[in-house]
């Protein structure tokens, strides 16, 4: 069978390429093409467009870019009729997929959406929308099937994908002795995937350096991006570790982490975390009167609870983000807190493997087995 898959940013991408490794064993003739990333690409889509393009944050940043979003839109609609896949799978990356939905629907195209857009969080009325243009939605935040119950929709919680990756994970064992750090010491600076994210984020968490010097600092850094926007951490004497998240966090005392996917990436691996966030002024203004859940980390929203702390926009400063690290590095209630709220989350989440899941029920789907 043919499937046609759209991912638009970097979690995406991986995310879409662990479902395709999981279609491939349903489906030994599959064919894949879409938008996506490196990850789909080596999993053996062809790719028409790459999500870099399209990786933009912010409803002013969204609308700076209008043409380009849809230059692309236009492109992948073209792609996706001259293709005519049997079936159309998006991933996440809400607002233009959204809009792809509606697109093949009214062309007789199957549509599957696998990581369903947070229409929870504003105008919860686009859940109307989404049920209108949508075949079969599969969840991963364990509060969706209730959620989508209010507007008379049945959907599928898959589990959570992080906990595939997190399998698959093997740490290395001189990953501290290379890179000359201390565990007690070592503080992991996630300052997102995305070019514009890390501008925003990244000058706060150097000042930090300054503010506690007693810690080994690292930033993960994501090889998909120029190498240059890390430039002002390696000026700083701050060490960029590229594309080992995973190793950074495992042996991590504490972290700093821009709200999104390793917000409950870095839960997993139960390394006590202050979440921050900041946009642009109009932005950030649109945000709050839209925005109708009481957080913007994962972490706290699946716990339905602070669980970490949130500093969002002018309270995430070099303060304020000192102060809560401080308590977490040297130990004490506040920290077991949030270790013991990170055992709850995990009972939430259950143990569901999402993209072998998720693969069986499109192809169930398609072949009627």
């Amino acid at each position: 069978m043919k499937y046609y898959i759209i991912a638009g940013e970097r979690s995406g991408d991986l995310h879409a390429s662990n479902l395709l490794y999981e279609l491939k064993k349903e489906d030994s003739d599959a064919e894949f093409r879409g938008m996506g990333g490196d990850y789909m690409q080596a999993a053996g889509c062809l790719l028409t467009a790459h999500y870099r393009e399209m990786a933009l944050m912010g409803f002013l940043e969204v609308v700076l870019h209008f043409r380009r979003v849809v230059k692309y839109l236009n492109k992948i609609k073209a792609d996706l009729l001259e293709h005519r896949p049997d079936a159309l799978i998006l991933v996440d990356f809400g607002g233009f997929n959204m809009k792809m939905a509606a697109f093949a629907s009214q062309k007789g195209i199957p549509v599957h959406y696998y990581i369903a857009p947070k229409v929870w969080a504003w105008n919860q009325n686009r859940a109307l929308k989404l049920k209108k243009y949508v075949d079969h939605l599969y969840c991963i935040l364990p509060f969706e099937p209730e959620f989508f119950k209010k507007f008379d929709w049945q959907v599928a919680y898959v589990g959570n994908p992080l906990l595939d990756e997190k399998k698959k994970f093997q740490p290395d064992p001189d990953f501290l002795q290379k890179h000359q750090m201390q565990a007690e010491k070592l503080v992991a600076l996630l300052p997102g995937s995305r070019k514009q994210e890390i501008r925003q984020m990244l000058q706060t968490m150097i000042t930090l350096k300054s503010e506690l010097k007693e810690v080994d600092w690292v930033v993960a850094g994501v090889k998909n991006l120029p190498a240059e926007v890390y430039n002002e951490a390696i000026s700083a004497g701050i060490k960029v570790i590229f594309d080992q998240t995973y190793d950074i966090l495992y042996h991590a005392r504490a972290a700093v982490v821009t709200s999104g996917t390793a917000t409950l990436e870095t839960a997993l691996f139960k390394a006590p975390q202050v979440v921050v966030y900041k946009t642009s002024g109009i932005s950030y203004a649109i945000a709050k009167r839209l925005i109708r859940v009481p957080f913007i980390s994962l972490v706290n929203l699946i716990a339905e609870k602070e669980v970490v702390k949130e500093l969002i926009q002018t309270d995430y400063s070099p303060g304020t983000v000192k102060r809560e690290l401080e308590v977490l590095l040297t130990g004490g209630p506040k920290r077991e807190a949030q270790l013991e709220g990170y055992e709850s989350l995990l009972e939430r989440i259950g143990t569901q493997q999402a993209s072998r899941e998720t693969a069986e029920l499109i192809y169930r789907s398609l072949t009627g087995a």
